[in-house]
């Protein structure tokens, strides 16, 4: 399925987007992984959201993308999540080379932090991040900082 990919300020976010965005966020990272917290973390407005959409217009595949100084003191990537029934079928590495770019192109040669869940630390290791913590416990789940170099 051709995936169509938007990259959005929080400001043009339309109403029905940001409600997609919002829904999956929460199929993904409370439902399913059985972590009440606060998704709502006051850095959406800070963020561009990137997309990836399906035919129908619906979201299969998100992230959010910040400039240095947000998040960490270095560009980074978060809320990295495909819709379930997309699960292995490569989508998640497509929607991590597409963050990547899309980072590389806003805000060129520069480091790229991420707070990654330590079981996914082979993942993001394919494309060029390296653990730049310890583990760490982030709402009952083990996180680890990973930083790709520019």
């Amino acid at each position: 399925m051709p995936i169509r990919w938007t990259c959005t300020p929080f400001v043009e976010l339309t109403p029905h987007a940001l409600y997609a965005i919002l829904h999956l966020r929460t199929e993904v990272f409370v439902m399913e992984q059985q972590c009440p917290f606060q998704d709502l973390d006051y850095s959406d407005d800070k963020a561009l959201h990137l997309q990836g959409l399906g035919d129908d217009g619906e979201l299969l595949a998100y992230s959010r993308l910040f400039p240095k100084g947000i998040k960490y003191a270095e560009v980074s990537i978060g809320r990295v999540m495909t819709r379930l029934d997309q699960r292995r079928t490569g989508l998640g590495k497509v929607l991590m080379h597409e963050s990547i770019a899309r980072c590389g192109a806003l805000w060129p040669a520069e480091p790229i932090r991420i707070g990654a869940q330590a079981r996914l630390q082979r993942f993001y290791e394919g494309f060029g991040f390296v653990v730049a913590s310890s583990v760490y416990l982030e709402d009952g789940i083990d996180h680890i900082e990973m930083l790709r170099a520019a």
